[in-house]
């Protein structure tokens, strides 16, 4: 069944103030979402079974099948369908980004966000060096486009807005980047590059938000398991995108850990529409 633009928002809204899906939650089908990228990959849609796991299914594969769905462990379930390539060689290391990027080519670092293909890719001197997918804004918060600059970093930063409803915390943003201010509204909102669920639809308030399963684990795993006795329980290694994007930028050797402005940080060139 196709994700319609209806189901997207709905759900869409439920993770804006949720922060996450729950492990429970029904969802149609991913296979409904379509990114430009998806021409090059022949694949066939796969309705998930409780007992299924990445691993069990894909084996040394499982992490590409993940990327080429924009998905973390804590949203595949039973129930949802995903993309399942023909060909699994044909995700290995899955990207949708240009291993290269002439027009940074003089920068020592550069982060491109792709919105259509809702991916992100870090490039030192015009080489793509690492690549991770991402979740995006909701059509009523969008993620802005245009080139932007880190100007913040904050390893344990949280949102002063929204709480995770299922256990009352506030919403985690660890492994922050700032990239942008909008000072033309009022409260002066702030967007980051932070780590987050990756449902694999938009999902966010404005934010790019990249994996990190180890917050999934330290917030979600007791009350994931209490809910839904088929949770399956994450395990190491954790996928890290965000803590690995945040150590690219952030010399973890002078880092405090905490809000700090950086002087120089890398550009930031947000493009595309995310997919509706």
């Amino acid at each position: 069944m196709k994700l319609t633009k209806e189901t997207i928002a709905a759900l869409a809204a439920l993770l804006v103030f949720a922060g996450a899906a729950p492990a429970s939650m029904k969802i149609n089908s991913l296979c409904g979402i379509h990114y430009p990228s998806d021409a090059r990959v022949e694949w066939q849609c796969r309705q998930l079974k409780w007992t299924d796991t990445p691993s069990g299914l894909f084996d040394g594969h499982w992490q590409d099948v993940l990327s080429f769905n924009r998905v973390d462990r804590r949203h595949f379930f039973g129930g949802i369908s995903i993309k399942v390539p023909n060909n699994l060689e044909q995700v290995k290391n899955f990207t949708p980004l240009p291993p290269t990027y002439p027009d940074a080519d003089k920068e020592a670092k550069f982060i491109l966000i792709d919105q259509s293909e809702m991916f992100l890719g870090a490039y030192q001197y015009g080489k793509l060096v690492f690549s991770f997918p991402v979740s995006v804004g909701v059509e009523k918060h969008p993620a802005p486009n245009g080139t932007f600059k880190i100007d913040a970093a904050d390893r344990q930063h949280q949102s002063n807005l929204y709480p995770v409803e299922e256990i009352g915390r506030p919403y985690p943003m660890h492994y922050g980047l700032r990239f942008f201010v909008d000072k033309s509204v009022d409260n002066w909102p702030s967007y980051w590059i932070h780590g987050r669920d990756i449902p694999g639809y938009p999902a966010s308030h404005g934010c790019i938000g990249l994996y990190d399963e180890e917050m999934q684990y330290d917030y979600y795993s007791a009350y994931d398991r209490k809910v839904n006795k088929h949770y399956h329980e994450l395990t190491k290694p954790f996928l890290e995108a965000a803590k690995t994007l945040y150590q690219w930028v952030v010399d973890p050797r002078t880092d405090p850990g905490s809000f700090h402005k950086i002087a120089d940080g890398p550009r930031v060139l947000i493009i595309g529409e995310p997919p509706r």
